[in-house]
């Protein structure tokens, strides 16, 4: 799951109140954002294994502090905090830290067993990364009602020309996702790949955000 973890961050975009969109695009791969850190200094880690998934042949086997649960409500609790003092706003900052914690349950539909409750096992996962025609279809379906949830509930002076520029990266960030050349070993150029493709995304979505409003439906 890529674009897919947008999809609460789209809906709750559309809340009142809400943080900004670029927000809660950081909001949604924060777990991630912190995972690839982590590689970094070792702190987390990760090895390729061509074959463990259909999908993904990436083997995440200790990364206690990002993938447990309870490490995403820590990491939720602190993104909320600080979305509350940077707005003040008691349903933005909620809002952010479930949008936080959902990466996590997202994340459980598709992973093979390497998630965890609090950093040790059991290990947890439903494994559709093993089933492309059916994690495949169910990412486009997440990102596009929550895309046109978003697009429908909100509205901008210029249109919606922004906001198909985020589509249509989203769509190309995806397609490299699944049909890309893969990394044949574990080298810092993965997590640098990603805290990349997360600042892009997100620095896309807050401009593509920036203008929008509720929409006046929505408001009355």
């Amino acid at each position: 799951m890529f674009i897919g973890h947008f999809a609460p961050a789209l809906i709750v975009a559309a809340r009142p109140k809400a943080a900004g969109l670029g927000t809660l695009f950081v909001a949604a791969q924060l777990i991630d954002i912190g995972f690839a850190a982590l590689l970094v200094p070792g702190i987390e880690a990760m090895r390729i294994v061509p074959g463990i998934a259909a999908m993904n042949p990436m083997d995440l086997y200790h990364m206690p502090y990002t993938h447990s649960l309870l490490g995403a409500l820590i990491w939720a609790k602190i993104f909320g905090v600080l979305v509350w003092f940077a707005t003040k706003r008691k349903e933005a900052a909620i809002g952010a830290a479930l949008v936080v914690v959902s990466h996590w349950f997202i994340d459980l539909l598709v992973h093979i067993p390497d998630l965890t409750l609090y950093g040790m096992p059991p290990k947890l996962g439903l494994g559709l990364w093993n089933h492309p025609l059916i994690a495949m279809p169910l990412e486009i379906l997440l990102i596009g009602g929550a895309f046109l949830y978003y697009q429908r509930r909100t509205e901008a002076p210029g249109g919606n020309r922004r906001l198909w520029i985020l589509a249509g990266l989203l769509a190309f960030a995806q397609a490299i996702d699944w049909f890309g050349a893969k990394e044949p070993a574990y080298s810092l150029a993965i997590p640098a790949t990603m805290l990349f493709a997360y600042a892009l995304l997100a620095g896309t979505a807050a401009w593509a955000g920036a203008n929008r409003r509720l929409a006046v439906s929505v408001r009355t």
